[in-house]
């Protein structure tokens, strides 16, 4: 801050969300299908905070001053780890303490399979036993030695305490799963009923109790989005307390409505402080995706590229029980697949220089040591020529389009387990409605895989649904199953852990391992990397993931390109994990030169 500005208490600061993402879940135990940014790092974090807090000053690291407890401490095997709580209280006067993570496990070991969070043979399966050894602390005994770092980032990041308030059946009937693990399916049961009562969410007595800096005031839905207003928890005990007096974030529709909100400004009603300038409204190209380009909203706003530790693709699903689900595990397909996306092209056209390619599973910006040397090439750039010569290699007719299967058979040079005899390949590809910029690379994407034999009937579909039900399924009579191809215009954010090892995305039977991928060698190599942190394991992870092509990888780019009004301060520098602290933001009466 210059000394030329005045900061002033108090104003308004209205969040214009991602077009289709808006917060429809408002408990902390997020299922799979609605664990994404909006609903965790731009709601749920504000309100109930993590055990720890990731992103300090711009950095991958924990934040140990917002976090509730105190760094781990390890005994002399390398196995037990016992947490100290701090003495933060929640609304309703109660301390924060070890029965709050107690109950947290309870309902973690319960449900395991409901939680966005969970991995199998992971976090809480790797546990021998956590039990609470004093009021504010807890202690856990894991069943080997792994990182200290990794259990950090990736494993305690999953815990959120609860309060004894929410540890109930009913309205008026309190329970104890704090203490008795075999009441915690009953709690559980009771709020998560609460949370999809999202008309009472602002008058709910369950969700009122919160220890973050903010609590929800007003709740208002509209179709399936959700309008958010927060006020200041008037009883928070950290000393970052909100300087503004209310947060509000609202949906919006498409990128046509983002960019008229913005248009609007941000001293109007309909304005909004902060939104994202789409990118086909970007008029000059960026030469650094982290700096950003000239602003064309540069007399209200200032431009913020939000670069997050993330990669973008689409999932396939090979769950699928059709002939194309036998098509998706062969190899060969999804190398075809991946090169008929031309990744340059959409970072120089479409994305206006702000882009930057998705070589495998650890992102390459910002700059890591995590990511491995061979990963700074694309293993599959596009080459429609390569990818036909791909298909006519394994059994298939590409003379025309879609190609058909001449060559069935699991030997060489035919189409592999259970594709018969003139099989076609014709796939669906449901995609986020209200993104010009994703219809311009799927409808490119499309007309190059036809060119290679592959025909893609491209569908819009508005991205709340898109992500509930093209997700995580297996056939049955309950689950047709029948999803091929989604894309939701994203991926995955790696956050708040930062350690991008893998058992989240891609270890078999993980909830938000979206397409069912399943690999005994990819999850040897991930095994090994959360017990070591020498870096030649990470990198035999992701050069084996990225060859392996278990989703296609999309060009990135920052998350969003924020534009934030000129008198709004506090906003930088940008969580690389995509959480938001809008309790430091501040309006200043003038509004220099930046």
């Amino acid at each position: 801050m210059t000394s030329t500005e005045t900061p002033r208490r108090g104003g308004t600061v209205t969040w214009a969300c991602t077009n289709g993402f808006s917060p429809v879940f408002i408990f902390p135990f997020t299922p799979g299908d609605y664990y994404g940014i909006a609903n965790l790092h731009e709601f749920q974090t504000l309100m109930y905070r993590p055990l720890y807090w990731y992103g300090s000053g711009g950095s991958p690291t924990v934040d140990y001053e917002r976090s509730l407890a105190l760094p781990p401490e390890w005994d002399e095997d390398g196995r037990t780890a016992t947490i100290t709580l701090k003495p933060y209280r929640w609304s309703n006067g109660e301390m924060v303490n070890a029965d709050n993570v107690m109950l947290w496990m309870h309902l973690l070991e319960a449900e395991k399979s409901r939680f966005g969070g969970y991995s199998p043979g992971f976090f809480p399966d790797n546990l021998v036993r956590y039990e609470k050894v004093a009021e504010d602390k807890v202690s856990f005994t894991f069943d080997r030695a792994y990182s200290h770092n990794w259990v950090l980032m990736n494993q305690f990041s999953t815990i959120t305490p609860l309060p004894r308030a929410w540890d109930r059946t009913a309205d008026d009937a309190p329970a104890d799963a704090t203490h008795d693990p075999s009441q915690a399916s009953a709690v559980y049961a009771y709020l998560r009923a609460c949370n999809d009562e999202r008309k009472t969410w602002d008058s709910s007595p369950v969700w009122g109790v919160v220890n973050g800096p903010w609590k929800l005031h007003t709740y208002t839905i509209d179709g399936t989005s959700g309008e958010a207003v927060l006020v200041p928890n008037e009883h928070y005990s950290g000393a970052d307390k909100p300087h503004l007096d209310a947060f509000r974030l609202v949906p919006t529709a498409s990128d046509d409505d983002q960019y008229e909100k913005l248009r609007q400004g941000p001293d109007s009603p309909e304005g909004v402080q902060i939104g994202f300038l789409p990118f086909d409204e970007v008029t000059e190209p960026a030469e650094d995706p982290m700096t950003g380009g000239p602003n064309p909203l540069g007399e209200r706003y200032r431009l913020v590229p939000q670069l997050t530790y993330k990669i973008h693709y689409f999932p396939i699903n090979f769950n699928n029980p059709t002939v194309a689900g036998k098509i998706f595990k062969q190899l060969y397909f999804r190398q075809a697949l991946q090169s008929c996306l031309d990744s340059d092209g959409a970072i120089r056209d479409v994305y206006k220089g702000y882009g930057y390619p998705t070589t495998g599973p650890v992102p390459a910006l910002p700059e890591s040591p995590l990511l491995s040397p061979a990963r700074r090439k694309d293993p599959y750039p596009f080459d429609v020529e390569r990818a036909r010569a791909l298909l006519t290699e394994n059994g298939w007719d590409t003379s025309t389009t879609p190609a058909r299967c001449v060559r069935p058979g699991t030997g060489p040079g035919e189409a592999g387990a259970d594709i018969p005899e003139g099989a076609e390949m014709r796939f669906s590809m449901r995609y986020a409605a209200g993104h010009r910029t994703l219809t311009s690379v799927m409808e490119k994407f499309a007309a190059d895989a036809a060119r290679a034999g592959i025909e893609i009937e491209l569908t819009e579909v508005e991205a709340s649904v898109l992500v509930l039900e093209d997700t995580t399924c297996t056939p049955g009579p309950d689950s047709p199953c029948l999803w091929q191809f989604s894309d939701w215009n994203g991926g995955w954010g790696y956050g708040p852990g930062f350690l991008p090892t893998g058992e989240a995305l891609y270890s078999t039977g993980s909830p938000v391992n979206f397409g069912s991928y399943s690999d005994p060698k990819a999850d040897e190599l991930i095994a090994r990397t959360v017990v070591s942190d020498d870096l030649e394991e990470l990198y035999a992870y992701q050069d084996y993931i990225a060859e392996q092509v278990p989703v296609i990888w999309m060009p990135n780019f920052p998350f969003r390109l924020l534009e934030v009004a000129h008198d709004l301060r506090g906003v930088t520098p940008v969580n690389p994990f995509g959480l938001i602290s809008p309790e430091d933001w501040y309006f200043v009466e003038n509004q220099p030169e930046e």
